[in-house]
C-alpha cells in the first residue's frame, strides 16, 4: 500500500514547497527573452547529445509564450515557496495534470523526447499533492456546504459575511 500525505500535515507543505522549488529551478530561466535563447539552446543541445531531439528553431512567438509561461509559474513558484497551504498543493496538482496533458499531446505529435523527463516529474509531483485530497478522510469538504474548499485557514466560507472587527 502507498501512503500518502495528508494535506493538513506539515509534510504535505514540505512537498507543495519542494514542487515550487523544482519550478523555480526549472522555469526561471524561461522568464525573459534573453535566459530563454540561452535555455533553448542548452535544450537543443542536450537534445541532440542525447539522441532525444532537438527544439525547433527560435522564433519571437516562441519566445513571448516561453516568457509567459515562465513568468507565470516563476511567481506561482514564490507564492508556494514563501507561503505554502494546502490549497496551493490541491491547485498546483491540477495545474500538472493539465501540463502533463499537454506534454503527452505535444510528444505524441513529435515534439523532442527529452520532454519525457519533464513530463515525468509533472506527473510524479501532481500525484503527490492530488491523491491526498481524495484518500483524507479528515476533510470531507464536499460534504459541507458550510465550507470552501478553497479556504484553508479558518475563516468564512464563500457567501457568508466576513466577522467585523471591533464591533
Amino acid at each position: 500500500m502507498i501512503r500518502t500525505l495528508a494535506p493538513e500535515r506539515p509534510a504535505y507543505l514540505r512537498a507543495v514547497r519542494a514542487s515550487a522549488w523544482y519550478d523555480l529551478v526549472v522555469t526561471a530561466g524561461f522568464a525573459t527573452p534573453w535566459t530563454y535563447a540561452l535555455v533553448h539552446d542548452a535544450l537543443s543541445s542536450s537534445g541532440n547529445a542525447l539522441g532525444l531531439g532537438a527544439l525547433p528553431e527560435l522564433d519571437p512567438v516562441q519566445t513571448l509564450y516561453a516568457n509567459l509561461m515562465g513568468s507565470v509559474v516563476v511567481v506561482w513558484a514564490v507564492l508556494r515557496i514563501v507561503r505554502p497551504l494546502p490549497v496551493h498543493g490541491l491547485l498546483d496538482g491540477i495545474a500538472r495534470t493539465l501540463f502533463a496533458a499537454w506534454q503527452a499531446y505535444a510528444l505524441a505529435h513529435g515534439a523532442m523526447r527529452l520532454l519525457w523527463l519533464f513530463f515525468g516529474v509533472e506527473v510524479m509531483f501532481g500525484l503527490v499533492q492530488l491523491v491526498p485530497w481524495g484518500r483524507n478522510r479528515n476533510m470531507p469538504w464536499w460534504r459541507n456546504r458550510n465550507t470552501n474548499p478553497l479556504d484553508t485557514e479558518a475563516g468564512p466560507a464563500v457567501g457568508h459575511p466576513l466577522p467585523t472587527e471591533g464591533r
